[in-house]
């Protein structure tokens, strides 16, 4: 299978952490399964303004899968979360949490807000791997 014969997806990052973004581009720029048109915010505000095509967003690509941090600056990931769920024309974009939270809580919250899937953010390179292995 050749680069042209993969599947395109574009993936919004809602991360303010430039290691895991890094890290992150690196090892999808490895799938064998997908070519990866990864755009990066750093908070929920941000991310909004990008989904609605505005404040510099207008020839965003509309994502096909949201990869979203909880602890953000400005707005928490579960603020984002619940405007982005009720937004008619957004609701139906898969959210996957990706976080270094492992509460109990913030999983069933998760859960109860339609996420699509949770991540727990990985302490080394191989489990973050690992950890989009399941999901790409």
């Amino acid at each position: 299978m050749t680069q042209h014969d993969l599947k395109k997806i574009n993936l919004l990052m809602v991360e303010d952490n430039e290691a895991d973004v890094f890290l992150t581009r690196e090892i999808l720029s490895e799938s064998e399964r997908a070519t990866y048109q990864i755009s990066v915010v750093k908070d929920g505000f941000e991310a909004l303004s990008y989904l609605q095509s505005c404040n510099g967003f207008k020839i965003a690509p509309q994502p096909d899968l949201i990869l979203l941090d909880l602890n953000l600056t400005r707005m928490h990931g579960f603020d984002f979360l619940v405007r982005i769920k009720a937004v008619p024309e957004l609701h139906a974009i898969p959210i996957c949490i990706f976080t270094t939270s492992e509460t109990k809580e913030d999983r069933e919250k998760a859960k109860k807000l339609r996420a699509y899937c949770y991540l727990i953010k990985p302490m080394n390179l191989q489990e973050f791997e690992e950890s989009f292995a399941g999901i790409f």
